[in-house]
């Protein structure tokens, strides 16, 4: 295990317990007593401050869902005054306002440290050079990797997104070690390394920390393949903190949370009962070491399991899985729910292009999925009829696997778009 300065990391299960369970106390009390939509939300299912003694009396509080964000947009969700916060995000806005994160000087101290943990994690030293390739700005990817470069000490590079060929050459001029980015555009940036004519193996990058959207495990073999390095997941939303809420270690078969900042629940998403270790729920968050934003039992709409099995690597911190999908944007067609991450699965486990475009549509009262995928050059250049039968035999695979029946078209290599930040794997053309 990398040393790194939080003894936390390696901390009994009895003292996080103890922990969780002071700030847990601190933080209902606060939310109580400065926040009016946590006031009456307590105040109407009878909790008083007092009530909550240990962690153990999480689940007498209620839920807190993205919409009470908006509904309570931009800051009538912070605890402290505008005076004390040092910064302030906002997620894309994609649906709906925006949802506007804030952040006392701790606030972001605490981010630092968690972001920091998953660098060092992942084997980043303070000797490292770490190219950033998330977006800087309201987004939270960028600044939260950033500022947990410098707090691990190492050298940041703030490269953001976009101009990719540029992005290659000061991979190369400037020896970076660490890349930052979400999966997507790291496979973009793979392919351009040789379309530059570069060997992938000749830069000194050997580590990628890949966040912001889901990847499987046939990803991180196009990953690792494509940059020669070795691929590790973070994860984290920004209405928690941004990066860094989890990380993955040198095992990399699940992701340790930062428990002590943010305590992680495993619920059914339709009864909303806490469900055990292993068991795949909805994962729900309480933010347990924050100031300005201190939300109580999020429900991140990520279907997830967790585990406190102790983990090689010495950390003992409760690892969650790589979220399987999400409540809220799984795909139901035909009555079949369908996660994206099961197409991407079949597409990579049988050797195709990793970029693809999942549309559904709904033709005379039918749902139907067509899944677009990239062909590569060698297979482009095949007769039609093999490309008619590979067409099939993928056909074949997602009906075994997804147990739902979908238009499979081979389209041409690089006719799909790229992009920099997350990927739009869905196009959902039915009114529903």
């Amino acid at each position: 295990m990398s040393k790194y300065y939080s003894a936390t990391e390696v901390a009994t299960r009895e003292y996080l317990h103890d922990l969780q369970s002071e700030r847990l106390v601190k933080t209902v009390r606060s939310c109580y007593e400065h926040i009016p939509f946590y006031k009456k939300k307590l105040d109407e299912a009878g909790i008083k401050p007092e009530d909550i003694k240990s962690i153990d009396d999480i689940t007498k509080l209620p839920f807190t869902i993205k919409q009470d964000l908006r509904d309570n947009y931009p800051f009538g969700l912070f605890a402290v005054p505008k005076e004390k916060l040092v910064r302030v995000h906002a997620s894309s806005g994609t649906t709906g306002k925006q949802t506007v994160v804030g952040y006392t000087k701790n606030d972001i101290d605490v981010w630092s440290e968690s972001t920091a943990r998953a660098l060092t994690a992942a084997g980043a030293t303070r000797s490292d050079y770490i190219h950033i390739s998330y977006g800087y700005g309201l987004f939270t990817g960028g600044l939260g990797l950033h500022y947990g470069a410098e707090k691990l000490g190492a050298t940041a590079i703030p490269v953001s997104s976009g101009n990719t060929q540029r992005q290659v050459q000061i991979l190369k001029d400037f020896g970076s070690n660490v890349l930052c980015c979400t999966p997507s555009y790291a496979l973009h940036i793979g392919e351009t390394i040789r379309q530059m004519g570069m060997d992938p193996k000749e830069l000194p990058l050997r580590i990628g920390i890949f966040g912001a959207e889901p990847w499987s495990e046939k990803m991180r073999e196009e990953l690792e393949n494509s940059l020669a390095i070795k691929a590790y997941d973070i994860y984290g939303l920004s209405e928690i903190a941004g990066p860094g809420v989890a990380y993955e270690c040198c095992e990399r078969n699940g992701m340790h949370v930062s428990e002590d900042y943010f305590y992680p629940e495993i619920v059914d998403p339709d009864t909303l009962e806490p469900l055990p270790d292993g068991e795949y729920g909805e994962l729900v968050f309480t933010c347990i070491g924050k100031e300005a934003l201190p939300l109580i039992r999020y429900r991140t709409r990520d279907i997830a399991s967790i585990s406190h099995e102790k983990c090689a690597c010495g950390r003992t911190l409760v690892k969650m899985s790589k979220p399987k999908g999400r409540s809220d944007d799984m795909l139901i067609i035909r009555g079949v729910n369908v996660f994206p991450s099961q197409v991407e699965h079949v597409i990579l486990t049988l050797g195709m292009e990793p970029n693809y475009q999942i549309i559904v549509d709904r033709i005379n009262n039918l749902d139907t999925m067509t899944v677009k995928i990239e062909m590569s050059d060698t297979m482009f250049s095949d007769s039609v009829k093999k490309i008619e039968d590979s067409e099939k035999k993928i056909k074949a695979a997602m009906q075994t696997i997804l147990g739902v029946s979908a238009n499979i078209s081979l389209v041409e290599p690089k006719t799909l778009p790229r992009f920099e930040g997350k990927a739009q794997r869905v196009i959902d053309n039915r009114k529903i």
